[in-house]
């Protein structure tokens, strides 16, 4: 890609402490159309940085004071888009050389032909138009990244990690801090604060305790603030401590042109200032991750309701018998014990606490009085119990959010030998998490009273589990429960 020079006022620093280099030099690049700045030293170079944007410095490389290699590294650490040539003698080309290694762009010879310095400086800027161009490509991609991760979790804390990860490799920032409020059509006012990373949170205090309310009026009139350290104080209620502050960099998060929360981006290098493009891009990233939070709270609230409607069916059945009480909660924890010590993933470990609360929800329609009376049941009885997984996934198939669990909850009275119901299945073929819930629904139902006896203690059970072992139940998941 080419770049025609002198179509457009490109920035040139020179730094020399030879008044005739400057000179000649400015009145030559000037009339090549570019806008020339020329300061004696490396101090006053610094100070016109810090003022300007230079798309260039070109500066000798022995100056007293602050050499060129020392304003090379100052540029570099403060991640200055600029591109440094180094002019220097015969006698210091070695350090020439260096200041290449070090990041500088290139070098030339003391004397030179200003068409040749010409020559160097129009490809330094065209290839600082490529990695600006690259830089951009890169940007749009990890926004692009940032919005495929964001839309698939549906976990609130890890769209904010995802977020804060991107913000601190694309800016630069040693912290982020995101302050969160319930908007007002959620049910609670809470006010929570993500830090990130994980290794601040032990030094969390130590970042000061924003003022939201200075800041969302603030965020009424300007889409973004920049705060140099000692703009600090109008916006904190009480001053960062850790180290020293150089720059904080602050977004909103919108959500339906509410302020839920400010992101707020931390940097402690000397002499920093966060410029105007990573505020750009870091509202591009709280408008995607606002989109995402208000998804996940959403979410959240949709499984709250999804719980208490488990919760609501499952007392339900328990009003209804009262030997049974508590039953499928303590089936639940055995179940998600063995579940864990197998390492199932988060989203199957939450399968089968769902199928293990409604494990015995076909028992709704079940005369149960007629099961729990002191005696022996009648055949006819024992077939009228068996009905209870069969019409468990009936009632469950007809509930969209809870379809994955039916054959957990169906299959879980099969034996692993075959001999069970209601199809007849064994080992392999019946769902792990039915197996799993076997073993669970049998050792509560073995260590609870019942009208026609008294429970097992948990030495009988485990032994009875194991006498069973292979025939009702998973002999690995018998030994993995024990």
């Amino acid at each position: 890609m080419e770049y025609i020079l002198g179509k457009e006022s490109h920035r040139i620093l020179i730094v020399d402490d030879e008044q005739v280099v400057r000179e000649v030099l400015s009145d030559f690049l000037t009339s090549e159309n570019f806008v020339v700045e020329a300061v004696s030293n490396g101090e006053q170079a610094i100070k016109e940085l810090s003022r300007s944007h230079f798309d260039v410095v070109l500066t000798d490389l022995k100056m007293t004071g602050i050499t060129g290699i020392d304003l090379l590294k100052e540029i570099k650490e403060k991640k200055l888009d600029t591109m440094v040539i180094i002019m220097t003698g015969y006698g210091t080309v070695d350090s020439a050389v260096e200041a290449i290694k070090l990041g500088a762009f290139d070098y030339i010879m003391k004397p030179f032909k200003v068409d040749e310095l010409l020559q160097i400086i129009r490809r330094a800027i065209n290839q600082q138009q490529l990695e600006r161009e690259n830089i951009r490509l890169k940007e749009v991609m990890n926004l692009y990244e940032l919005s495929e991760a964001v839309n698939r979790s549906l976990d609130l804390e890890n769209v904010l990690r995802i977020m804060a990860d991107t913000v601190i490799k694309e800016l630069g920032a040693d912290v982020v801090s995101v302050f969160l409020e319930e908007p007002a059509e959620f049910e609670t006012q809470i006010i929570e604060q993500f830090i990130y990373p994980e290794s601040a949170l032990s030094e969390s205090d130590g970042y000061g305790s924003i003022n939201q309310e200075k800041l969302y009026q603030a965020f009424k009139t300007k889409p973004y603030l920049i705060l140099s350290s000692a703009q600090l104080k109008r916006y904190f209620k009480t001053l960062p401590e850790k180290r020293g502050l150089s720059s904080l960099l602050t977004v909103p998060l919108r959500i339906k042109d509410q302020i839920v929360g400010v992101v707020c981006v931390y940097s402690y290098r000397r002499n920093y200032r966060f410029s105007e493009g990573q505020a750009k891009l870091l509202i591009i990233l709280a408008d995607r991750a606002a989109q995402a939070i208000e998804n996940a709270r959403l979410y959240q609230n949709l499984r709250r309701t999804f719980r208490e409607t488990i919760e609501g069916l499952v007392s339900a059945l328990e009003a209804k018998d009262k030997y049974t009480s508590g039953h499928s909660r303590r089936v639940t924890e055995y179940a998600l014990l063995i579940a864990r010590a197998i390492g199932l993933p988060q989203e199957e470990q939450e399968k089968i606490e769902w199928a293990g609360l409604l494990h015995d929800i076909g028992k709704i329609g079940i005369r149960l009085e007629a099961l729990n009376k002191p005696g022996k049941i009648t055949k006819q009885e024992h077939e009228m119990f068996k009905d209870h997984t069969t019409m468990g996934k009936q009632i469950l198939e007809q509930i969209h959010f809870l379809r994955e669990i039916v054959p957990l909850i169906y299959h879980h009275h099969e034996w692993y030998d075959g001999s069970g119901y209601p199809t007849g299945i064994k080992a392999e073929q019946i769902p792990l998490g039915a197996r799993i819930l076997a073993i669970a629904d049998a050792y509560d139902a073995m260590t609870s009273d019942r009208p026609y006896r008294k429970a097992l203690t948990q030495e009988e059970a485990i032994k009875e589990l194991r006498r069973c072992s292979g025939t009702q139940f998973d002999p690995n998941l018998v030994e993995v429960f024990i």
